[in-house]
């Protein structure tokens, strides 16, 4: 089977995170009810309206192509049917931020042909900004009917750099981090927690911030956002324990020994 259109799969995520990112909005700023739960812990908040969200965009994508397989945050993933096309969503990363009114959430989908991302798109609906990606293609970011291309920032001195971060569910790990990050904020200009990660590595794409780490993460929460900031020319390094570092190439070495020295990056 030959790869698909990644433009093609690109824009159908782009329509279908705006169109979605919309209804939340609207969702939200019309007062709907917005009743919560709790999956792993009681930091782990689920909303009615994240599978409310996560039902239209596995409508709209299916439809395209109803042998695609599923990955979403709340439905979990589909049985493997062989197919090539696999679709990884969060229908809201950033789901306390969106509970509590805060602005930094986002619609995040990922198109994986044969287990790598080749279509991205993050929606911010607070913001109307859309960012998107194609593998091999660049990354772009649409700010309120503007379009332009994304690319990293030049920074190359740690102490000059704005470093973006999360921090995982469980209380422990957070301890751990906790602890790391208060390390590590005098030595970088310093750091920022927006509460989603999609959003923090589309700001590494946009420059916006120079670099971001977190642990503790899941393939919906980086498949869309780590191929936008990679086609802008960040360098994404992903674990198998969930654990990203990403900057601009410059970045890159310092930060990760940094990291290491502080115990945020074993």
């Amino acid at each position: 089977m030959t790869e698909p259109d990644a433009q093609a799969l690109t824009a159908l995520a782009s329509a279908t995170a705006r169109e979605v990112g919309t209804h939340l909005l609207q969702w939200r700023r019309g007062q709907r009810s917005v009743e919560s739960g709790t999956k792993s812990g009681p930091t782990d908040v689920v909303t009615t309206a994240d599978h409310e969200a996560e039902a239209m965009i596995r409508e709209r994508l299916l439809a395209a192509d109803p042998n695609a397989r599923w990955w979403g945050e709340e439905s979990g993933r589909s049985s493997d049917t062989g197919a090539a096309l696999e679709w990884v969503v969060d229908p809201i990363d950033g789901t306390v931020n969106f509970l509590y009114g805060l602005p930094g959430w986002a619609v995040s989908i990922g198109a994986v042909w044969r287990g790598e991302v080749v279509g991205a798109a993050v929606m911010v609906p607070t913001t109307a900004t859309l960012f998107s990606a194609s593998k091999r293609m660049g990354a772009w970011v649409d700010d309120d009917g503007h379009r332009s291309r994304l690319a990293v920032s030049g920074c190359a001195d740690l102490s000059q750099a704005l470093i973006a971060t999360g921090f995982a569910y469980a209380a422990a790990t957070r301890v751990r981090q906790g602890l790391a990050v208060g390390l590590l904020v005098s030595q970088v200009r310093d750091i920022r927690r927006a509460g989603a990660a999609s959003v923090d590595l589309c700001s590494v794409a946009a420059g916006r911030v120079d670099g971001y780490f977190e642990g503790g993460l899941q393939p919906w929460d980086l498949a869309a956002g780590g191929l936008i900031a990679r086609e802008a020319g960040a360098m994404v390094v992903e674990r198998d324990d969930g654990s990203v570092v990403a900057s601009g190439p410059k970045l890159a070495a310092p930060l990760q020994a940094l990291l290491a020295e502080v115990g945020a990056w074993e």
